[in-house]
């Protein structure tokens, strides 16, 4: 009896230790939670107040239009109306040029890295042989007789290259 007893009490200790670290962790996401969706409104309300401003020098922008519409030309309209347009946009153009920009160093970083490793892939892969620097030393020594086990030790390549060029010369 007193070891169901004592048993027991484990068992509600381990418990309480996984409540109280699951009220931790609750805690502290909350407290994550929270910083993220204060962030994320400080951003709306810098998004609403730049709109606000926008609207508002857009009406100002209408309201001079229309009052100095017996004054301003079709063409003076136009203009302004081209000025407006522009000092909206231009922020936006500049963070695309910057974008851009990096768009086109990444590429050229991306180039001058597969060329390196084409560069390192065909030096690696091309048998020396193909370069004909063993190609005559090979024919040479099969027209006389000699194996290519013997061949291939005597040049120090693979046997597959010795038989390579062989083939490739029509030989064997």
């Amino acid at each position: 009896m007193l070891d169901n007893f004592i048993n027991l009490e484990y068992i509600i200790i381990a418990m309480s230790f996984i409540i109280v670290y699951l009220l931790y962790y609750v805690f502290t996401k909350d407290v994550e939670y929270s910083r993220n969706i204060r962030s994320i409104a400080t951003v709306v309300e810098e998004l609403n107040r730049e709109m606000f401003y926008m609207k508002d020098k857009i009406k100002d922008t209408q309201k001079n239009i229309i009052e100095n519409k017996t004054r301003m030309s079709d063409v003076e309209i136009y203009q302004e109306v081209e000025r407006t347009v522009y000092d909206m946009l231009q922020p936006l153009s500049l963070s695309l040029q910057r974008v851009q920009e990096n768009l086109e160093t990444i590429d050229t970083n991306i180039d001058a890295r597969v060329s390196a490793l084409e560069n390192g892939v065909k030096q690696i892969s091309l048998p020396s042989s193909v370069y004909g620097n063993d190609d005559e030393k090979i024919i040479t020594l099969y027209k006389q007789g000699v194996s290519l086990d013997t061949i291939s030790k005597e040049l120090h390549l693979s046997l597959a290259e010795v038989e390579f060029v062989l083939k490739i010369n029509k030989i064997k």
